[in-house]
């Protein structure tokens, strides 16, 4: 369920609220492209500024548009053990094959309190949890061996989406986890990388504008053609470098505003990216064959 290009999806709005005619396209478009699963309210869907009623419409529109062809992995994640758990409850309900689990922000709660936080949400539901370690926006980095006891002592934890950046960490997650237990990247300049190491996919951003290059990236390299996934992955890098211009999602927004997508909106305290940063993003586009000069 766990690998290939899963798309962390952006959440349109259209007036401030959710276009959910948008989002309905962008699922299909997506699907049509190869993407092998969608992830609605991640970061790149600005989960954190999504109300609780918004946050139940986006993953129950996303199920019923996806029709079961590709996995829905809700984000469910809170820095509230409470409100993380009652969150995923609701997805469960409604149908999400998985969660994906962000690592709690603002607290910065020790080790041990991370164990307790997510095998409490863990207990909660019988759907399969994805942790999910991005220390640069949480302020606390999940350990490996934190990662291994949680993945040996709660069945339904089976995959991380692993951030930190670091292969060194996501060496040991692989040394120290059961062999099943899926290593995701949550990096899209380091697909190539963590595939290599064992990874089975990517968790990606910029799938949200060239879904079937970062597709057809995992799927090169699943078939043993490294020279294809190679040269994708470096066509790629100026387009990721660009749509992390600024914090995520501001720039990708911004290029899917650019490309007639959807609207570019974005909900405060997130911001219109600055001029000198569109020119640079514009830029990539037009490099990329996206975007006319």
């Amino acid at each position: 369920m766990f690998k290939g290009s899963i798309v962390a999806i952006v959440t349109p709005f259209h007036n401030g609220k959710l276009d959910e005619k948008k989002l309905r396209e962008l699922i299909d478009f997506q699907i049509k492209n190869g993407t092998s699963g969608i992830v609605p309210c991640g970061t790149t869907g600005e989960s954190a500024t999504l109300d609780f009623q918004e946050h139940e419409k986006v993953i129950q529109v996303t199920i019923e548009q996806v029709k079961g062809r590709v996995p829905v992995i809700a984000g469910t994640g809170s820095n509230s053990t409470a409100e993380a758990i009652a969150l995923t409850q609701a997805a469960a309900q409604q149908g999400a094959d998985a969660s994906l689990q962000v690592s709690p922000y603002y607290n910065r709660p020790t080790q041990s309190g991370l164990y307790e936080h997510f095998k409490a949400i863990a207990q909660s539901v019988k759907i399969p949890i994805i942790l999910y370690n991005i220390a640069g926006r949480t302020g606390v980095n999940i350990e490996p061996e934190t990662i291994a006891r949680l993945a040996q002592d709660c069945k339904n934890i089976v995959a991380v989406k692993e951030a930190s950046g670091s292969l060194d960490q996501m060496s040991r997650i692989k040394l120290l986890c059961p062999k099943n237990f899926a290593l995701i990247s949550g990096d899209d300049a380091l697909t190539l990388p963590v595939l290599s190491i064992g990874g089975t996919g990517i968790i990606s951003v910029v799938a949200n504008i060239v879904p079937r290059d970062v597709a057809d990236l995992v799927q090169a390299f699943e078939n043993g053609d490294l020279l294809k996934a190679q040269k994708l992955h470096y066509k790629l890098l100026p387009l990721i470098k660009a749509v992390f211009l600024e914090t995520n999602p501001v720039p990708v927004k911004t290029a899917m505003g650019l490309l007639g997508m959807c609207e570019p909106g974005l909900r405060l305290p997130m911001a219109a990216m600055s001029q000198d940063n569109t020119a640079k993003l514009k830029k990539a586009l037009q490099d990329y064959g996206l975007l006319k000069a």
